[in-house]
């Protein structure tokens, strides 16, 4: 499970039992993500958190680091058996608008965020499992 965490909202990605793709689930305000996660975890097994993680290109923290690190604890005191694993995010929200165009959105749709930051956990998670499986 992959979250892009963002101030106002959050994206949600999942992936299949055989870990080969990821799919957009959702995007959450983010003051819901406990109660979320908590629902979400009664009906599916997960076996790790992948989180985005922002950072400038000289690896110093951005705004959203400290909501990612926010983020990152709350899931850790609410569900310690869960491993939590950072990804860098650097370029996400741009490939998820990339992804947007080619997928042909009408220009309103492309400008919805919510869409971007659930694209964006997706390339999360995606990238994520192409890390694990060597490709």
């Amino acid at each position: 499970m992959a979250f892009d965490l963002g101030g106002k909202r959050t994206g949600i990605a999942v992936t299949d039992p055989l870990q080969l793709i990821a799919t957009g689930l959702t995007t959450i305000d983010s003051h819901t993500l406990l109660a979320f996660v908590k629902e979400y975890l009664k009906k599916e097994e997960v076996e790790r958190f992948v989180v985005g993680w922002p950072t400038n290109w000289d690896d110093s923290p951005t705004h959203g680091t400290v909501i990612a690190e926010k983020g990152i604890a709350l899931l850790a005191k609410h569900f310690p058996q869960i491993p939590i694993v950072k990804v860098d995010e650097r370029y996400t929200s741009k490939l998820a608008k990339d992804a947007m165009l080619e997928m042909g959105l009408k220009k309103k749709d492309r400008r919805d965020k919510k869409i971007v930051d659930e694209i964006a956990a997706t390339i999360l998670l995606q990238d994520y499992l192409r890390s694990i499986q060597g490709t």
